[in-house]
C-alpha cells in the first residue's frame, strides 16, 4: 500500500531489526518524527487495510479508507493513552469505526438514489395516468354529448365550453331564454346519467 501524499514516506536504508509497536513509538510520532511515523505505518497500515476490506469488501474504497484512518493517527498521535490499550487496538478500533462509518455514508446515498429514482418512476406514472384518465374522460364526455338533441348539445357547449350567458345562447341559436334554459337542464341530466355521475 502507499503512502498518502504529504505523509512522511519510510526511510530508505539497509536491513534492520523489525521495530515494535508501542507506546515510544507513538511518542515520536506524536512529537512529530516522520521516520517513527513511516515505521508505524509500515506496521499498521497492512493490519488496518485487512480489517477495513472485510468490513467493505471494495478494494479501492478499502485503500481510501486505509489512508483516512492512516493521517487520522498521524494528526491524533498525542491522543494516544498506552494505559488504555495497545497501539494496535488503539489504531484498529479508530479503522473499524471509520470503515462502518463508510459503510453507513454509502448505504444513505445508495438509499436516496433509490428514493430519488422511485420518486421520479412515481412522477412519471402519475402524469402518464393523469394524461390517460384524462383522455378517457374527455372521450366519454363527447361521446355522452353526441347522446343529446343538436338544441341541447350546443346549448351546453355554448354555456360550459364557451363561457356564454343564458342570454348570449339563445340569440346564437334563436330561440327564446326559457327554452334554451329548459334544454340544457333536461340535456344535463342526461349528460350526468351517460358518465354515471350520481344525483345529488
Amino acid at each position: 500500500m502507499s503512502q498518502p501524499i504529504g505523509l512522511p514516506r519510510p526511510a530508505d536504508g539497509g536491513q534492520v531489526p523489525p521495530p515494535s509497536l508501542d507506546g515510544e513509538l507513538m511518542a515520536r510520532v506524536a512529537r512529530g518524527d516522520t521516520e517513527a511515523f513511516s515505521t508505524l505505518f509500515d506496521l499498521l497500515s497492512p493490519r488496518v487495510y485487512g480489517l477495513i476490506r472485510r468490513v467493505l469488501r471494495n478494494p479501492a474504497l478499502s485503500e481510501e479508507v486505509t489512508q483516512e484512518v492512516m493521517v487520522e493517527i498521524w494528526r491524533t498521535a498525542s491522543r494516544y493513552d498506552d494505559a488504555r490499550g495497545s497501539v494496535s487496538s488503539w489504531a484498529l478500533t479508530m479503522a473499524h469505526r471509520r470503515a462502518i462509518d463508510r459503510v453507513r455514508s454509502e448505504q444513505a446515498a445508495s438509499d436516496r438514489d433509490h428514493a430519488v429514482g422511485a420518486r421520479s418512476a412515481e412522477i412519471d406514472f402519475d402524469q402518464v395516468s393523469d394524461a390517460v384518465v384524462n383522455q378517457f374522460e374527455a372521450e366519454q364526455v363527447r361521446r355522452c354529448l353526441g347522446s343529446l338533441t343538436e338544441l341541447q348539445r350546443e346549448s351546453i357547449t355554448l354555456a360550459y365550453y364557451q363561457g356564454y350567458t343564458y342570454t348570449e345562447v339563445a340569440t346564437l341559436l334563436e330561440a327564446k331564454v326559457p327554452t334554451v334554459k329548459a334544454r340544457m337542464r333536461d340535456g344535463l341530466v342526461r349528460l350526468r346519467d351517460c358518465l354515471g355521475v350520481a344525483g345529488e
